[in-house]
């Protein structure tokens, strides 16, 4: 238990598409993205989702890249 609740594990589904698209568009290794906190993770998808509306000139949430909505 943690802060008076159960520990939740975080779908490991998820952790194969925020990994995989860390690693497809930053080419960073494997073992250097499974290292890192969930929430940084979360963070660098983020970054990368807003790079690509950018360069697509794109609003927010219409970009094909965006596969990860807001949570």
């Amino acid at each position: 238990m943690r802060n008076g609740g159960p520990l939740v594990a975080y779908p490991a589904e998820r952790i194969y598409e925020e990994v995989g698209f860390i690693a497809y568009y930053f080419h960073w290794p494997h073992d250097d993205i499974m290292n890192m906190e969930h929430r940084e993770r979360r963070r660098w998808c983020d970054e990368i989702s807003k790079i690509n509306r950018k360069l697509n000139d794109e609003p927010e949430k219409q970009n094909v890249f965006d596969v990860f909505g807001k949570r």
